[in-house]
């Protein structure tokens, strides 16, 4: 046994069910890169995730950078928190055994492309037919319908797709691809734990299961749903749908699309980083320019009461640029604390984890333990520790532990 499995089994107990608010429930998964995250919100939540994996496994851990110690940081992360089972379901003899783990579980998650359990002759017809309860997640790229269910692609592609990512250009005229956080493929996992608990509850008190269909692109989608929307209410004559009050009613792009000008909601240089300034009610403005003794510029520029970011005030932007330049990140927010006003820290994915504020709400799963140093669910349930989480699996670790154990232990679980 490797360092990393000595010391959760010492934490944990290698047979141990750990606690938590899925605790009993048994998920069987069936993905490949990183849709996997899926499984691992769930077993982070204390439920027993299995990972079915062809031989050879998932290619996720040789997958994108950095790699540690060989695995890619996308298999540690994704797959943490689970056990892995290596079948081949090309053979009638693996398909049934697969059927054997269904019959005694209480989800199944298919995270591929659609129809690829159905290829094996695991249809929804038979799953069902060994299972009545079994609440099924197909978590696909394009969803099952529609003309590009059968279109491959990766993560930025929905984001692509969704308006979410704007191409860019550089300065020899290339396009490309934004820095920008990945959407659809990171925020379809939290869709799909939320389903999957509805399911369950569901299928508690019914007896029956569900089949949820669940796409990338989809999410990305409805979660830049302010600015679709807004576009679309834009379509409507001008008199019926307008812009902010506070700017005159101009139809400027809806939500961070339309705040470039803007001046009392906007980034400004500290002393040694930068901040983001929110203070668009006329409260918390003059919380702000009281407590820097500028009381001045809220005579001078009061505002309207809500949602005015005195845009286009170039004035007041070059005075708030000089006092924003005299203080540190942490001492604006401080400021912002003891003067109700909302004052961010600026950070990048290198400076949050020193953030103060970062550090007390988030420990690190270590790298001795786990593969790679990786944050904590942000779940927090008050009174109760968070269950212990396994480092993501080799490829067929617990074949032989998880057949044995699901089979003889009889039933599922339940809730």
């Amino acid at each position: 046994m490797d360092p990393a499995r000595r010391a959760v089994a010492a934490v944990s107990g290698a047979h141990a069910v750990p606690p938590g608010l899925l605790a009993g429930v048994r998920v069987l998964e069936s993905s490949l890169l990183e849709p996997a995250a899926l499984g691992m919100l769930l077993a982070e939540l204390g439920a027993d995730v299995v990972k079915v994996e062809p031989p050879g496994g998932d290619y996720v851990r040789e997958m994108a950078w950095p790699i540690v110690d060989g695995v890619s940081l996308l298999h540690w992360h994704v797959n943490r928190g689970k056990r892995s089972v290596e079948l081949d379901l090309r053979s009638p003899e693996a398909v049934e055994a697969y059927l054997e783990l269904v019959e005694h579980s209480d989800v199944l998650i298919e995270a591929m492309r659609p129809g690829a359990l159905d290829r094996r002759g695991l249809t929804r017809e038979v799953l069902r037919e060994r299972n009545p309860r079994l609440v099924i997640c197909r978590v696909s790229g394009w969803g099952a319908s529609g003309p590009y269910r059968d279109l491959p692609a990766h993560g930025i592609g929905f984001d692509a797709w969704a308006g979410l990512a704007p191409p860019r250009t550089d300065p020899d005229g290339f396009v490309r691809i934004p820095e920008h956080t990945t959407v659809g493929i990171r925020v379809t996992p939290v869709w799909g734990a939320f389903a999957i608990s509805a399911a369950l509850l569901r299928a508690e008190r019914s007896g029956v299961g569900a089949e949820i269909d669940l796409a990338q692109a989809d999410v990305a989608a409805a979660t830049n749903w302010y600015a679709v929307e807004g576009m679309r209410a834009y379509l409507r004559p001008a008199p019926e749908v307008t812009g902010n009050p506070a700017d005159g009613g101009e139809r400027r792009a809806p939500g961070t699309g339309g705040m470039a000008e803007s001046v009392r909601y906007q980034y400004y240089r500290t002393a040694d980083g930068h901040v983001l300034l929110m203070a668009s009610e006329a409260e918390f403005w003059r919380n702000f320019c009281t407590a820097v003794d500028r009381l001045d510029l809220f005579e001078r520029f009061p505002g309207r009461t809500y949602a005015d970011h005195a845009r286009g005030n170039h004035e007041l932007q070059r005075a708030l640029q000089d006092i924003f330049a005299t203080r540190t990140t942490a001492a604006w927010v401080r400021l912002g604390a003891t003067a109700d006003c909302p004052i961010a820290a600026v950070n990048d994915p290198l400076s949050l984890a020193d953030d103060e504020h970062f550090r007390a709400r988030f420990d690190w799963l270590p790298a001795a333990r786990m593969g790679a140093d990786m944050m904590t669910n942000p779940v927090k349930v008050l009174g109760e520790e968070a269950p212990v989480v396994r480092p993501a699996p080799r490829v067929g670790e617990h074949t032989d532990e998880v057949l044995g154990q699901w089979a003889a232990g009889g039933g599922r679980a339940g809730l």
